[in-house]
């Protein structure tokens, strides 16, 4: 009996151990480009769009190229730090399921798939910029790469940092379609922004710090405490809602129709009020799967969008 229970041990060992069955590369190459991730890339849109302009052909095409480029930029680092990591996550409980690490994508693809995909990203960017002679996209999508790599090497080790940099990211996504198409960012757009940003990857942090599988062995998670990143998502959402309600009530200098302004704070208290208990939760590792599965929060969303758009647009 000891031998038959010793067998199938070791046989759940080598089930487990096993590499994830092959697909074809052409599809397991699009997984390691992480096309969910792409979401994120949405925040191109939002200064255009609160500043009306996506009605028109042109902005609306430099903010297209401005989330294209954004999404080849983070495929290409997203393949190339796969390639660096491989070793490491072929050892992980879940990350040797990924393509490059299983093996259905082999190194030099992904190597050469990650650099096309970054010079590309440059590339769209640089062509924006000289057909419009607006010169700033390139520069934030060349600050997008550094900071990403910085997080790679270094900063996600480093307590505090590692937050500060996700949620910079997110804010240069946003700055992007500013610089695109040449709309000016008001103090209420940035502070909401960087807050949400925060907010979100604090969210992350707290749900990695629940389940230390999620966070992938993260070094930066030792040095949190869960009160702690609850204290700042407090503060983050508390400060972000002031500041969205006096933009909303603020009937000078915003342009629009101001009650649908005031009408969008309700959905977004509640968006804030919903995201906080998905987190409470333990939900929020994956923020992109909380935005495509849960139909709350996507409602929130939804309605957000609408009001602003309807002050935004009939004004």
């Amino acid at each position: 009996m000891n031998a038959a229970g010793t067998g199938e041990r070791v046989r759940a060992a080598e089930r487990r151990d096993a590499p994830a069955p092959r697909t074809g590369t052409a599809r397991a190459l699009l997984r390691a480009c992480r096309p969910k991730q792409w979401l994120k890339n949405l925040l191109v849109f939002a200064a255009p769009g609160a500043a009306g302009v996506l009605t028109e052909p042109g902005p609306l095409a430099w903010s297209l190229v401005a989330f294209a480029a954004f999404c080849l930029a983070a495929s290409g680092t997203y393949l190339l730090n796969d390639v660096r990591d491989a070793e490491a996550d072929r050892a992980h409980e879940r990350k040797r399921h990924r393509p490059v690490a299983s093996g259905a994508v082999p190194v030099p693809l992904a190597v050469g798939a990650g650099a096309a995909a970054v010079a590309a990203s440059l590339g769209a960017a640089g062509a924006a910029a000289a057909a419009t002679g607006r010169y700033a996209l390139p520069a934030v999508i060349v600050a997008y790469l550094v900071l990403t790599t910085a997080y790679t090497y270094l900063l996600k080790r480093v307590t505090i940092a590692d937050i500060v940099a996700v949620a910079g990211c997110h804010v240069l996504r946003a700055l992007a379609g500013g610089v695109a198409v040449g709309v000016p960012f008001t103090s209420w757009f940035l502070i909401v922004v960087s807050l949400a940003a925060l907010l979100v990857v604090v969210g992350k942090r707290e749900a990695e710090l629940r389940n230390p599988h999620a966070g992938d062995g993260r070094t930066a998670l030792r040095g949190y405490t869960r009160s702690y990143l609850v204290q700042i998502r407090t503060m983050a959402s508390a400060a972000m809602i002031v500041t969205y309600c006096l933009w909303a009530l603020d009937g000078q200098g915003q342009g629009g129709v101001p009650a649908f302004h005031a009408a969008s704070i309700v959905p977004f208290i509640v968006f804030v009020l919903r995201y906080h208990l998905l987190v409470d939760r333990g939900v929020g590792e994956e923020p992109e799967e909380i935005a495509l599965r849960d139909r709350p929060l996507q409602l929130c969303l939804l309605s957000l969008a609408a009001l602003v758009g309807l002050g935004v647009y009939l004004g």
